[in-house]
């Protein structure tokens, strides 16, 4: 979820189409690993008798969701932890898992948060608030290191100019606000006329990707996935922005044994392992018309499932490494 909803609160983007991809059936359990606001798990569990485990590592969103846990006990339980490590939260395979990636709503509309520019608040960004924050990185990153950082992860190819304007103002006093760094921004850049969102955004995007280490999570969570759902078992994932989209679209085609197989000159062998997941949908799915309309923010999601095949899985996936200077300078600050 990268931008705010129009009303305070968190309504899930694309319910509809997910659902219809997870199936949930009477009896089989299934795993919600970004719980956020609540909505995928509350119509997981309203759409059959199913037991459901929920994670999430924001612990505002684990106090919010101990109420929907009571009404749905003892179907339903809601821990507290990164949805990179699903595999410790679940005892046994299950039958679906739904990862709705990105940041909650509720994020967005608290500013103390520090994930918008829309209210000046400390720059923080931390979503199990633990850990240096995103005015650390501002403050501590190299300017070499900050342009790898919006240029790969914010794809800004302003990235260089904007990274020497920061380091010139964190020289007279440390960027430590919201409206600090976007404002340094806007003027490293300019207004941008005519662009529908403002010229920190992607910086903005860059640095709570960091902070979060979501491609890392990611990574991990597609993984994961694939140990412990049972064959037949599906993988739903809804993501916000095209870092993550290529990722899960990389994963699943390669799992799926439809990686590209290079030109007619230079011909890639194709893997010899059994596809471990199945397509029922090849192509991305995307929000409907009348849902953009009644919820802006859903205008970029991108829904991908696949079905789990009875096939050996394949292990780990190989790194997705996008800017390794700032994940490298990152990695000795944390």
């Amino acid at each position: 979820m990268d931008a705010p909803s129009p009303a305070r609160g968190h309504a899930p983007v694309m319910l509809a189409e997910a659902l219809a991809a997870l199936a949930p059936r009477d009896g089989e359990a299934y795993l919600d690993a970004t719980f956020g606001g609540g909505g995928y798990a509350r119509a997981i569990l309203q759409a059959a008798a199913c037991t459901l485990t929920a994670i999430d590592r924001d612990p505002d969103a684990i106090a919010r969701g101990r109420a929907l846990e009571q009404e749905f006990a003892p179907r339903f339980r809601l821990v507290e932890g990164a949805f990179g490590d699903m595999e410790s939260f679940v005892a046994a395979p299950v039958n679906g898992i739904v990862l709705d990636l990105g940041v909650s709503s509720f994020q967005f509309d608290e500013p103390e948060r520090g994930f918008s520019f829309q209210q000046d608040a400390p720059l923080d960004m931390r979503m199990d608030r633990a850990g240096p924050s995103a005015a650390d990185a501002v403050n501590r990153l190299s300017e070499a290191a900050l342009a790898d950082l919006i240029h790969f992860y914010g794809e800004d190819d302003d990235a260089r100019r904007i990274a020497r304007v920061l380091v010139q103002e964190r020289a007279a006093a440390p960027i430590a606000r919201t409206g600090a760094l976007a404002a340094a921004v806007e003027r490293a850049v300019g207004g941008r006329k005519g662009a529908r969102t403002h010229p920190a955004t992607k910086t903005f995007q860059a640095l709570r990707m960091l902070v979060n280490d979501e491609l890392g999570e990611l990574s991990r969570a597609l993984t994961a996935a694939e140990r412990i759902l049972k064959p037949e078992g599906r993988l739903v994932v809804v993501s916000f922005h095209s870092l993550e989209d290529r990722m899960v679209k990389t994963f699943l085609a390669a799992r799926a044994g439809l990686s590209a197989l290079g030109s007619r000159h230079a011909p890639e062998a194709p893997d010899p392992r059994a596809p471990s997941f199945r397509l029922e949908h090849r192509k991305t799915i995307a929000p409907s018309e009348a849902e953009v309309a009644a919820n802006p923010r859903a205008r970029s999601a991108s829904l991908r499932w696949a079905v789990r095949t009875d096939a050996p899985g394949w292990g780990e996936a190989p790194a997705f490494e996008l800017a390794p200077r700032a994940s490298e300078e990152w990695s000795r600050i944390v």
